[in-house]
């Protein structure tokens, strides 16, 4: 990237059309997952640039993740993948010379975070696109924001039931939870074919959550097992004595658990302290490392689905496994992968566009028009593997995997181990 100033005379004059007036302080988190997911660095206000609000006329790319609040057991995993991309498609000529920037907003874990992350990447960061929110209940607030200033919106893991729908700006890199979810539980009836009672628990105040467990309810049911009991709990509870207590007592050989990742692993560590010793099965919330602190050693043996593995081979996978191993010193996650995955899109679609229309021909609004149509007709050779997407925005990915959760005796470290 030595040259990468001489190589893009071209693209940075663009943004003194597409991004004039846009200077002005810009909220970059700096952290990484193992570092405070409050320590941020504000920009100094500069009307020196008109290029993206920079002095390094980077195009601007905007990633909306949870870094606060119970969610962020799942942003600080995203925040890692999208800086993994930027760090590496720089190193390989950004889009074809010019380098990105990524942008970050915090989105806390609830609806009006993730709006008001939107509307400061879209209004005051200019950015040309959008990776998030974390959750599928944020996405349903948020994204008719950024639908309705036409600008385009990779979501990394909103897995609900009619995300792309949202509008023709939406897309996703997260593959539907109609297509994982149903793995697991099939693994579970491959461990132990004797499966014939299930409980499922499920958090009822989050949207993904819901759409998770009318998944593997009906999954349940075409297995022709027997649905006992469906409890529910809030994503803020830390107490499931009374849920945990009902589902005993009901001897179910199988639980199914849609929530995220605190309250998750604090409702399997209560199932396992209360006697429960059948199969757990995690939805997708559930997928992340942050998870084995929360239920420690009585974290082994959950089933989780996954849309990634880090044994997927690939050029592209194998570089970003070896960075997140090198910078993390484990493997890397289904959320860091997606976040990866979503953030390579981007470069890559802008790639193709600039290759047709150059990019630095084009005013802002059309510059985001172009590229969502780029983005929808790309195919895409990510560490999730070949994805590509449907006209409406709906991620098509072939590849599909359920892992165990591994745990030393004394809880003090642990895996995902993918199954055969």
């Amino acid at each position: 990237m030595n040259n990468a100033i001489a190589r893009t005379t071209a693209l940075l004059s663009t943004c003194a059309l597409l991004l004039t007036g846009c200077g002005g302080g810009t909220k970059t988190v700096t952290n990484s997952p193992t570092n405070s997911p409050n320590s941020t660095t504000n920009n100094t206000p500069t009307n020196t640039t008109a290029t993206t609000g920079r002095s390094s006329g980077a195009i601007p790319i905007g990633i909306a993740v949870a870094q606060t609040s119970n969610v962020a057991l799942l942003g600080q995993e995203q925040v890692a993948g999208a800086k993994l991309a930027e760090k590496y498609f720089n190193s390989k000529g950004g889009v074809n010379g010019t380098p990105i920037k990524l942008v970050f907003q915090d989105t806390s874990g609830d609806e009006a975070g993730a709006i008001n992350a939107f509307q400061s990447l879209i209004n005051k960061d200019k950015v040309i696109g959008i990776v998030g929110p974390t959750l599928s209940q944020q996405a349903f607030s948020a994204d008719p924001i950024g639908d309705r200033a036409k600008v385009p919106i990779i979501g990394p893991s909103n897995t609900a039931k009619n995300i792309p729908e949202i509008g023709d700006y939406v897309a996703r890199v997260s593959a539907p939870v109609s297509i994982v979810a149903p793995n697991s539980v099939k693994a579970a009836l491959k461990q132990n074919p004797q499966l014939k009672k299930v409980a499922v628990f499920y958090a009822q105040n989050d949207a993904f959550s819901k759409s998770e467990t009318e998944i593997f309810q009906q999954t349940v049911k075409d297995q022709g097992l027997e649905l006992v009991t469906a409890q529910k709990f809030q994503t803020s509870d830390t107490d499931f004595q009374s849920q945990a207590t009902n589902a005993i007592n009901l001897k179910p050989d199988l639980v199914i658990i849609s929530g995220l990742a605190a309250d998750g692993g604090n409702l399997i560590r209560q199932l396992r302290e209360l006697g429960y010793k059948g199969l757990i099965v995690g939805g997708n919330g559930l997928n992340t490392s942050n998870i084995l602190a929360v239920c420690k050693a009585l974290c082994d043996g959950v089933l989780i689905a996954q849309a990634y593995s880090p044994e997927h081979p690939g050029e592209i996978n194998a570089a970003f496994r070896k960075a997140y191993n090198d910078e993390y010193k484990k493997e890397p996650p289904q959320f860091s992968a997606q976040a990866f995955a979503a953030v390579q899109v981007y470069v890559e679609a802008l790639e193709a566009l600039d290759k047709k229309t150059k990019v630095n021909k084009l005013q802002l609004p059309e510059l985001r028009t172009e590229l969502n149509k780029q983005i929808l007709v790309g195919t895409y050779n990510t560490p999730l593997g070949e994805i590509g997407f449907t006209p409406i925005g709906e991620v098509v990915q072939k590849d599909f995997y359920v892992a165990q959760i591994k745990m030393a005796k004394d809880g003090s470290q642990g895996k995902f181990t993918f199954l055969k």
